[in-house]
Formats: structure tokens, C-alpha cells, sequence
């Protein structure tokens, strides 16, 4: 079973990018849970959107302890308590023009650093990064595919889908290519 927290501000795109990624799932023939977590009802306060995949029908009716994997839409959210929903070997990616050193700590899961708002101004999105770090954290994760996601951000982008589909492709690739090299 895939576990996945996505934790972002109120705004930001967190939720629409769980529910994406759920529906990507959902396209390849996974069973899906998808949830959220709203702090305050108001923009800037941190939210967080979890999902379950998995091969067979999901049973497990509980909060994410032991992600598999976490994608932060924000890099100041980016806390021990944040951080202790990682699994053992957990894939972290977080939006942020600072280098992954930077943002990895002595005893913290190292973490992937993609700055998806300077991907979401090259694809003329402007602050709209959720469609870039979605490219990203399926390139880190690999899975669900990147043509399954690119089409699920086709048919419910509700504008500019040709950039967002650019973003998602760009951050894909950006992270794939540090996969190869490593």
C-alpha cells in the first residue's frame, strides 16, 4: 500500500493536488482513499490532504503515520512534526528554490527540493505551482505514470491546461534526470 500526506496553506493547491493524484491512481486501476485535514477555515493556514493506493480493496480506516511518501507545498512547514509521518525510507518532496542540503537536518529523512513556483512562472502559471510539484513527486515516487497525471490535469484544469501540462512535464523531468544521476 501507497501512503501519501501532502501538506501545503490554505491556497495553495494541496487539496486539488491530493485529489489529483488520487484520481491518478485511480485511473491505473488502484483502489484509492483520499482525506483531508483543514487547520483553520481561512487561506494561509496549513492544510493537509492524504491518500491511500493500493492493488487490492483498503480496509484501513486511520490517520497516515508511516507515509511512504510526503510532498510539502511549503518549505516553512517543514517541521519535525511534518516530518514524522515519513516511513522508513520514505520519499520527500518539498517546493522550495533552496538546495535539498539546506533544507536537510542530522537526524531528519533527507528530503528533494524542486522550486515549483520558478517552474509555474517559465510555463506562465504564476504562483499556481500544484501542477509542477505533482510532476515532481510522481518522478520521485514513480508512480502513477506521467502521461496518466498530465491527462487527469488536462480534463480538470479549469484553465491554462497546455501550462499546466508543461509544468507537470518540466518537473518530471527535472526530478527524473536527478534520479539518473544519482
Amino acid at each position: 500500500m501507497i501512503e501519501i500526506v501532502i501538506l501545503g496553506r490554505g491556497g495553495q493547491g494541496a487539496q486539488t493536488a491530493g485529489n489529483l493524484l488520487a484520481r491518478a491512481y485511480f485511473a491505473q486501476g488502484f483502489y484509492v482513499q483520499s482525506f483531508s485535514t483543514y487547520g483553520g477555515a481561512r487561506r494561509g493556514t496549513p492544510v493537509m490532504s492524504s491518500l491511500r493506493a493500493d492493488s487490492q480493496p483498503i480496509g484501513l480506516r486511520c490517520n497516515i503515520t508511516r507515509a511512504t511518501g510526503l510532498l510539502c507545498f511549503d518549505d516553512s512547514l517543514l517541521d519535525d512534526g511534518f516530518l514524522s509521518l515519513a516511513g522508513e525510507g520514505a520519499l520527500i518532496v518539498v517546493n522550495s528554490a533552496r538546495a535539498a542540503q539546506a533544507l536537510s537536518k542530522p537526524g531528519r529523512p533527507p528530503v528533494i527540493s524542486i522550486d515549483g513556483r520558478a517552474i509555474a512562472r517559465r510555463n506562465h502559471m504564476g504562483k499556481v505551482v500544484n501542477s509542477a510539484l505533482l510532476g515532481g513527486f510522481v518522478a520521485a515516487l514513480g508512480q502513477p505514470d506521467i502521461d496518466t497525471m498530465c491527462g487527469i490535469i488536462e480534463v480538470t484544469a479549469p484553465a491554462k491546461k497546455a501550462e499546466n501540462i508543461a509544468a507537470c512535464r518540466e518537473a518530471y523531468g527535472l526530478i527524473s534526470g536527478l534520479a539518473e544521476r544519482a
